[in-house]
């Protein structure tokens, strides 16, 4: 009986190597920033994609497919970041997701365009990703800057009518278009009255924002506006903290994530308004099931939350299932077909890919964080934000006619480009 059982386990070890030798793998290419200022976005959407992906392959993988990471580290440089898509795909991934600055998001997407590789910006909030550097292989699951300033304007021109600003910012795109769009939607676009000053990125110093904050404390405004992101915004509102700020003005961070607001502290984040697309309250305040499920699933994983950058690279690896199951191939053009006007809900209320620029149209919250005595109650000491506004993706979006306009304005046309021919995305999971 014992040689029976034994020929029956080696049996089912051979069947069991025979299926996964016969099953293909998918690659998929994610470029993040494990290093750099934003690297605890960075872990969060790693985290966030290896739950995705564990679950996607228990259940079947996609259309029998099952999923691989393959990866490279962005360091928040748009500079390295073509070099790094261009391996990815060499490696044979048939998508590529990631990146938590814009710079990258737009350099990301321009080499996939030029492969015909389908690209996901995880955590990109700059209007220029989907705007005047939109392409068709281009899609943002996070919201953009425009839609995050008309969720905080809100509040603040109902508390802040008349008062005066001041914005430091981080030079490049993101940080350009955030401020744009806050003071456009909060009537400070006078730059002699509401000042401005900018900080160098990617490598911006302790020494920059001690300046910056000290410029601050002399210009004396109401509201202060860090367009900051990522480590810069931590070290930004420690100074501001430090240099006795944050009793005299109300601070604002446009962007704001529970990365960001861990890495400042409960104490120094205490009062601060900022914007997100996605929290681990929303589902809970709203009742989600399936955001409920992820929430718990991830804190059981990680011993943590997830943030706005790990839920949207979750929701990124389902919709490119979905989309790839719904088209039957792989192939580029047919998943983007799949994709433009497709409706979903994942983690919290519906969204949709909109045809014409591929930005996904969704609900956007203000939230202002919690005094540091209601953080430090939660298991995790994570319960950072208190949700005080919702704007419907629709109000939130910018419309066909702004975009178009926006496209107009930098020379660009107003449809998005064909894909080229040849796409490298055709074919089998191990086709290229």
């Amino acid at each position: 009986m014992n040689r029976t059982c034994k020929l029956w386990i080696v049996a089912a070890v051979v069947l069991m190597l025979i299926v996964s030798a016969s099953a293909e793998t998918v690659k998929v290419g994610l470029n993040y920033p494990k290093t750099g200022p934003y690297s605890a976005m960075g872990l969060a959407q790693w985290q966030a994609a290896e739950l995705a992906v564990s679950e996607i392959n228990a259940s079947g993988g996609i259309n029998g497919n099952q999923i691989e990471i393959i990866w490279r580290d962005s360091k928040s440089d748009a500079k390295i970041t073509p070099q790094n898509v261009n391996e990815l795909i060499d490696e044979g991934a048939k998508m590529i997701f990631g990146g938590s600055a814009s710079s990258v998001a737009v350099a990301a997407g321009n080499t996939c365009q030029e492969r015909g590789i389908p690209f996901f910006a995880t955590l990109s909030y700059s209007t220029a990703t989907t705007g005047t550097d939109g392409h068709r292989c281009t899609f943002r699951e996070c919201y953009d800057s425009w839609m995050g300033a008309k969720a905080i304007a809100d509040y603040l021109n109902k508390n802040f009518a008349g008062k005066k600003y001041l914005y430091i910012t981080a030079d490049y795109t993101w940080g350009h278009t955030t401020e744009s769009s806050v003071r456009k939607f909060t009537n400070t676009e006078d730059t002699n009255t509401h000042k401005g000053m900018l900080t160098p990125f990617p490598k911006a110093t302790e020494e920059d924002f001690k300046k910056a904050i000290s410029f601050a404390k002399m210009v004396k405004p109401d509201v202060l506006v860090l367009v900051l992101f990522g480590n810069d915004m931590v070290m930004g509102i420690r100074q501001a903290t430090t240099q006795g700020l944050k009793s005299q003005m109300q601070i604002v961070v446009p962007n704001l994530t529970l990365g960001m607001a861990e890495g400042g502290g409960p104490k120094v984040m205490e009062g601060v308004i900022g914007a997100l697309p996605w929290c681990w309250q929303v589902p809970y305040k709203y009742n989600y099931e399936r955001g409920k499920q992820f929430v718990e699933t991830f804190a059981a994983k990680y011993n943590r939350y997830p943030s706005t950058s790990g839920a949207s690279a979750y929701a990124i690896l389902y919709e490119y299932k979905a989309a790839v199951e719904r088209a039957g191939s792989f192939d580029t053009a047919a998943v983007v077909k799949a994709l433009e006007g497709h409706e979903y809900q994942l983690l919290k209320d519906k969204q949709q890919w909109r045809d014409f620029d591929h930005q996904s149209v969704q609900t956007v919250y203000a939230v202002k964080c919690k005094p540091e005595a209601e953080v430090l109650k939660d298991k995790f000491k994570l319960d950072y934000f208190e949700i005080i506004n919702e704007v419907p993706g629709a109000q939130a979006v910018c419309t066909r006619d702004e975009w178009n306009a926006e496209r107009s304005a930098a020379g660009k046309p107003t449809e998005l480009e064909p894909l080229p021919t040849n796409v490298a995305g055709s074919g089998s999971p191990q086709q290229q």
